[in-house]
This record gives structure tokens, sequence and C-alpha cells, in this order.
């Protein structure tokens, strides 16, 4: 059996600015294309592309967080694929509406039978709660696969032989439990990117999805540093790594 401990996060989408000959900005640094794309975007409101105050990208940027006008970060888009996740916490990921999209992997079509499971980071390292949780995913797999076979049978009748699959796995998906592991694409722009990552590396957020955020912000920041400067890790209390921000829900 498969077992996930830390989140798996890749970068499979990000923005390509094509700047504009006619309004090219005077830029005082490299940046990403998502950091020109904001740039580009904000300096257009006041046409200010000769860079009167001769700013940085980087300064530039973080007077927007000051400024809290973060409007202009939602033109730049990141797709992210996450993995070794649970289930319990793509629920609460996907409660993050507004700037978001999300595709996740389908029980009713995937076979679970060889399905991986996520270990709850509260009972890592405690080898008497480990293996009762073991033992509880190991029967409800076993489960699984005894109820799709048993449902293969039952709708023999249906001809359609992956219709009749989808009726026996949507059904046998009922045993499995909230932490087996899924597969999920999530498009964000930045700005709903920093609320989420705000809000999910707090040290009242559940552990797994505040690992998950810790991941996401490493990968966001190596790709585009300047939109994530003002975050800060440190280590809670829990042991667990936890963040905090300085310009808040932008």
């Amino acid at each position: 059996m498969r077992l996930f401990r830390e989140p798996l996060v890749t970068v499979i989408a990000r923005p390509q600015f094509v700047e504009p000959e006619h309004l090219a900005v005077q830029w005082r640094e490299p940046g990403s294309d998502g950091e020109r794309l904001a740039e580009f975007a904000g300096r257009l409101c006041y046409m200010s592309q000769r860079n009167p105050a001769n700013r940085t990208t980087a300064e530039y940027l973080t007077n927007i967080l000051k400024q809290g006008h973060g409007s202009v970060f939602e033109h730049a888009v990141y797709v992210l694929l996450i993995e070794g996740v649970s289930r319990s916490l793509t629920h609460e990921l996907v409660r993050h509406r507004a700037g978001f999209g999300y595709s996740q992997l389908s029980q009713r079509y995937v076979d679970e039978s060889d399905a991986a499971f996520v270990v709850p980071p509260a009972i890592q390292g405690d080898e008497v709660a480990e293996a009762a949780w073991l033992a509880q995913v190991e029967s409800a797999q076993t489960s699984y696969v005894a109820a799709v076979d048993h449902l293969m049978t039952r709708y023999a009748w249906v001809e359609d032989k992956i219709h009749r699959r989808k009726l026996a796995r949507e059904a046998a998906r009922s045993v499995l439990p909230n932490g087996t592991e899924t597969k999920i694409v999530v498009s964000g722009n930045i700005r709903a990117w920093r609320t989420m990552l705000e809000l999910r590396l707090g040290e009242g957020a559940e552990r797994e999805i505040r690992r998950l955020a810790v991941t996401v912000l490493e990968t966001l920041r190596r790709e585009t540093p300047r939109f994530f400067a003002d975050f800060e890790l440190y280590t809670a209390e829990d042991g667990e790594q936890a963040g905090r921000v300085s310009y808040h829900k932008i």
C-alpha cells in the first residue's frame, strides 16, 4: 500500500507577458512574467510606463501591497498540480472560490483498488496510532475491492462495460475514507493564492492543509518571489511550520 506523508506540488502553467512596444515600461530590474504583468497593469492605470519614481519591480509591487491595490495581482495566474493530499484536505481547499479553478480526480471513473492514502500529520511517528490507522484503511480498501467485484456481477446486464464499471465504482467508493489520496489541478491568480495562504498558513489551520500551504508558498516563491516577499515561515508550538504575512488580504 502506498502512503503519503507530505504533499507534492508541481507548477504546470504560468503567465506569459507580451509587452506592447508602444507602451513599453522602463524596467529597473528583471522580473518574472507574472510580476511584470502586474506591474504593467498597475502602471497603465496612471500611464507611468516611464517609471518617474525610478522604482524596481520589487519596490513597485511592495508599494502595491502597502496600498492594498491587489486587483492588479489578479492578472497573474499560476496553475499547480497537487498530489499526495487527502480528500479531506481537498474538501477544505475547494472552499476557496474567488479567483480559483479546480479539476480533481474522479472516484466514479478511476479504479481505487490500489489507492494510496495520506497519513494524518497528527499521528505520524506514533507507532500505535499509525498501526491502528493502517489497519482501518487496509480494511476499507479490501471492502472497496470486494464491493466493486460484487457490483460488476450484479450489473452484468449492463452491456456498456465502461458504464458498468462506473456504476460499481460510484457505489463502492462510499467505503473509502477521507484519507484516500487524491490529485487536483488548481489554477489561481496571485491575489487568490495570497488570501488562501494567509488563511491556511495560520496555526489554527488543520495540519495537513497547513503543510500544503507551506509547500505552495515555497513553490510559488521560487517561481515569482516578489509577490510573496512579505510572507514569513516559522516553527509553531506544535512543531509544524506555520506562516504569517505583513500585508493582509489585499
